[in-house]
């Protein structure tokens, strides 16, 4: 198949080593200098190589910001049985988006990125698979997740957000309030280290993916929850209240059980 990769940041640099071995791959970058660490596919600038190479599938790894806006740059240039796809993490205003351009389209989320995940050992990671898409786009994706042992879950285009308001929201807004309250420490404890990396990978995100997450309108229900917890747990810590203590890490306890054992 002729691939197509839009951007070649991380993700995109990603999915052209992942692809390039099986099918004819190219990748299309307006800054030449960040397609330096990309080989064995071919590497465009401009529109008129887009249009001459005649992809099959085009798989959009631009940052978030600029998902529509990239798509509507390249259209025009695009054959018109090619399936268009995005592996963006903030789906608004996609679905609509992909019904009006006419093209068949295939929309996923892998749900792992270069910040964390180790990108050679991917079993314990997860990806989304749009179920609103054309269906051999969507086998395309299918096979070459399970070939990389990734767990794969199908949801609607609603269900991703509502899935990512709590999944990426909750995380985020926590790591955000402990940078925003931590003090430099000179001899820092194991757990607070740990926080710190975490914290570190968090804030090296896009800003915009970072507000767009947030501004899901499914976030504030979500961060609200954590609202009332801190004000319950406040309470406790203010009245000393050592059986409340014991009760409230009982209950943290068995939510953290059982998170675990629907992971498996």
């Amino acid at each position: 198949m002729k691939i197509l990769v839009m951007g070649a940041g991380k993700m995109g640099s990603f999915f052209l080593d992942l692809l390039s071995f099986d099918h004819e791959t190219a990748v299309y970058e307006r800054d030449p200098k960040r397609m330096r660490f990309t080989y064995n596919c071919q590497r465009f600038t401009t529109l008129d190589e887009v249009r001459d190479f005649e992809p099959e599938l085009v798989i959009n790894a631009v940052t978030v910001k600029y998902t529509i806006p990239a798509f509507k740059e390249i259209l025009p240039f695009l054959p018109k049985d090619c399936i268009i796809s995005d592996i963006s993490s903030v789906k608004t205003g996609l679905k609509e988006f992909y019904e009006e351009t006419g093209h068949r389209f295939v929309s996923t989320h892998p749900m792992f990125g270069p910040t964390f995940a180790n990108l050679n050992k991917l079993s314990e990671e997860n990806a989304i698979i749009i179920s609103e898409g054309d269906y051999m786009g969507r086998i395309f994706f299918k096979d070459l997740y399970q070939r990389l042992g990734l767990n794969i879950y199908e949801y609607t285009f609603e269900e991703h957000d509502k899935t990512v308001a709590y999944s990426l929201s909750i995380p985020f807004v926590s790591t955000f309030v402990f940078a925003a309250v931590m003090k430099h420490q000179d001899a820092p404890g194991t757990t607070f280290k740990r926080h710190m990396r975490i914290a570190k990978g968090v804030l090296s995100e896009d800003d915009y993916l970072l507000q767009e997450i947030l501004f899901n309108p499914y976030t504030h229900d979500q961060v609200s929850q954590i609202r009332t917890e801190l004000k319950e747990l406040l309470e406790i810590i203010d009245q000393k209240d050592a059986e409340g203590m014991k009760a409230y890490l009982e209950k943290i306890r068995e939510n953290v059980r059982q998170d675990i054992e629907k992971m498996g």
